[in-house]
């Protein structure tokens, strides 16, 4: 009989210890992963420390995994057992403790859920599903920018189109922003720290800026004169970062609107003295499993990363291998990394 383990963590902040776990019982849009590599993220944090999504302990970390399919729900009907996939662990369950990736295996949405091209290992693949959906979120459903979905071409000549700009392009949601929207077919601008420009250049960014520079958003104005805004994204939370995204997106003709990936219960993260004509809008990652953005991203990712127009960044680093290693991959992932994604592999 398959048996499950998770690392635990029993008081918010307090160590992880790996223990049995309950095996997860599929609802009928759900599938079973048997993980093999899982990611970490600035909500990993809030979750071990100030329990976020969590209302009973022990509880488990993780929102990203890759691995392959154990068990399919009765209604999912997308995928067989035995498939590589990427995915986001189903947090919204109520009735169930191990709710993240930080177990051998765990329960996502089949909705939340996607293919993974015999090319990418499991390794790549974990580092993007949770910021591919907080992107999305922010890029292209209508209730924040609304763009246009991306394509397959990366040919196709930009001449004529509008720049978006990502603040925070070398963050883990920045870097999945910046290659989702010149798939798109827009021109990308983005801030980031100077020793990151190569690495956002290199995933597709025309402009690069340094977020450190006193004069950053008159560099932005003046670089980006004659070009039509499609709208700001900022990929990171801070007041600092969105009062000057609204401020050029204020000055810059086009879309006055700011997408943030605040969560709308975090409104009280926005500044009040900001332009009044510039639209500040939220997210919520996983709802793109429940509007016209998610059916057809989840498609893309696969025929994406297959061609190549979708990169598994950033580059993942190996922390440890075994659930004894989510102790120092959330360790580490609170004190911030840069163009960089924490991973645990779990054989």
């Amino acid at each position: 009989m398959t048996t499950n383990q998770a690392a635990w963590f029993h008081i918010k902040g307090g160590p992880f210890t790996v223990g049995e776990a309950p095996m997860p019982q599929l609802a009928g849009d759900e599938v079973l992963i048997r993980s093999h590599a899982i990611a970490f993220n600035p909500a990993d944090v809030a979750v071990w420390k100030s329990g976020l999504f969590t209302t009973s302990w022990p509880a488990t970390v993780g929102c990203d995994v890759a691995g392959v399919i154990a068990a399919v729900g009765h209604s999912a009907t997308n995928f067989r057992v035995g498939d590589r996939v990427l995915a986001v662990p189903n947090w919204s369950a109520e009735d169930r403790v191990n709710k993240g990736s930080g177990q051998l295996y765990c329960a996502a949405f089949e909705g939340l859920t996607t293919k993974l091209p015999d090319t990418v290992g499991f390794t790549d693949g974990c580092v993007l599903p949770l910021a591919l959906c907080t992107a999305a979120s922010s890029l292209f459903q209508k209730a924040n920018l609304g763009l246009p979905l991306p394509g397959l071409d990366l040919t196709a000549s930009k001449t004529e189109a509008k720049v978006l700009l990502v603040w925070g392009g070398s963050s883990s949601v920045g870097s999945c922003a910046i290659q989702m929207a010149r798939a798109a077919g827009f021109i990308v601008a983005t801030t980031c720290g100077a020793r990151n420009f190569d690495y956002c250049k290199d995933l597709g960014a025309a402009y690069v800026f340094d977020y450190t520079s006193s004069t950053v958003v008159e560099d932005i104005i003046n670089q980006l004169e004659g070009k039509e805004s499609a709208g700001v994204f900022t990929a990171i939370i801070s007041a600092e970062s969105i009062t000057k995204s609204a401020e050029i997106a204020h000055r810059l003709p086009g879309n006055k609107h700011v997408a943030t990936v605040i969560p709308p219960m975090g409104s009280s993260q926005v500044p009040s003295a900001l332009p009044e004509d510039v639209q500040i809008s939220f997210c919520w990652s996983t709802h793109v499993k429940d509007d016209e953005v998610g059916p057809p991203l989840f498609e893309w990712i696969t025929e994406a990363l297959a061609k190549g127009v979708l990169r598994c960044k950033p580059t993942p680093e190996i922390v440890g291998r075994g659930l004894e290693a989510v102790q120092q991959a959330v360790e580490r992932m609170e004190k911030g990394v840069s163009a960089t994604k924490l991973v645990v592999e779990i054989q």
